[in-house]
């Protein structure tokens, strides 16, 4: 394509080529040129138009402007209803975890009554009328405050239910032999060396010699020494002035100073001491006097009643 341009007088004129690539480019530079003068005359119109109240422009842009804060306001009020709703759901579980805190804390042996807490509200989220944002502000508040709450009851609950724990395994409760017999039981018999009265404070088990001797509890060894009467012993401090003694074991695999965990070995079975067979004699003293071992035992249910009743093992072992 021939493109040619004269003056007025015909006296020069100046020739351009167009092939069909420049062409294009051409109208498309020129096209866009218009659109962005277009769309530069359309904003400066509507501003100058808005600013100066123009009557069509204004009405035109105060109807865009109304339309625009109406979807703003539905989109709002929509996020507001899920917002409502999944907090309503919340109050619920709150609810549920309220009502499992103090079932927990019975078993716990805490009183609800004693922990100060603030009771469940939410009644913005039932009263059956559109929510505002302060209102839900203030309902989440209120849940977080509640939540906290719950955190510090469950803390408490935790800490007494490991305080239990940990009390229930430093008391006796565990056999100290595992699948034997019982021998002498706690209280006066006759003395099978001296024949005369005596009182025996523990219990017999007549073993193999070798048979494993485990700790009742767990808790710390206050004495591992060779006892004339007890032969090879070990004592077990549990706390409380609760102890439990080990007497004529065979070997000893714990040592003074030693933090022993519930059922952990620590000596074998054997006939050291004041012994006429292989057993261990098993004694629990509370401040320094013998109780029978046997209630302790049976407290942990690791001896059943009928092995025990059946279990007469010759009075010939202390």
């Amino acid at each position: 394509m021939q493109v040619i341009i004269t003056d007025a007088w015909m006296a020069k004129s100046r020739a351009f080529h167009l092939s069909g690539a420049k062409l294009i480019l051409s109208l498309l530079g020129l096209s866009f040129v218009l659109m962005l003068v277009s769309a530069g005359l359309y904003h400066w119109v509507f501003l100058k138009g808005a600013r100066e109240g123009w009557p069509i422009v204004g009405s035109l842009v105060r109807l865009v402007v109304k339309d625009e804060f109406a979807q703003r306001d539905r989109y709002m009020r929509e996020n507001i209803e899920v917002l409502a709703k999944k907090l309503g759901e919340m109050q619920a579980k709150m609810l549920q975890l309220e009502s499992l805190g103090e079932r927990v804390s019975g078993l716990a042996g805490v009183n609800p009554a004693d922990i100060k807490i603030k009771p469940g509200q939410g009644g913005a989220l039932v009263n059956g009328r559109d929510l505002t944002l302060q209102e839900l502000d203030a309902t989440l508040a209120d849940l977080d405050l509640l939540a906290n709450q719950r955190t510090d009851v469950m803390t408490v609950i935790e800490s007494r239910l490991f305080e239990q724990k940990i009390k229930k395994m430093m008391v006796p409760t565990q056999a100290p032999v595992h699948d034997a017999n019982l021998g002498s039981t706690f209280g006066w018999r006759i003395d099978p060396i001296t024949g005369r009265s005596a009182l025996h404070t523990g219990l017999d088990f007549p073993s193999e010699p070798g048979t494993p001797i485990y700790s009742a509890a767990g808790g710390v060894v206050v004495t591992q020494e060779f006892h004339s009467q007890y032969g090879n012993m070990v004592e077990i401090d549990h706390g409380n002035d609760l102890i439990t003694r080990y007497a004529h074991a065979s070997k000893v695999f714990v040592k003074k100073g030693d933090l022993i965990k519930r059922g952990q070995k620590i000596a074998e079975v054997g006939t050291t001491g004041r012994s006429t067979g292989p057993h261990l004699h098993f004694e629990v003293l509370v401040q320094g006097v013998p109780q029978d071992p046997q209630k302790f035992l049976n407290a942990g249910r690791h001896l059943p009643a009928t092995q025990v009743a059946q279990a007469k093992a010759p009075a010939a072992q202390r």
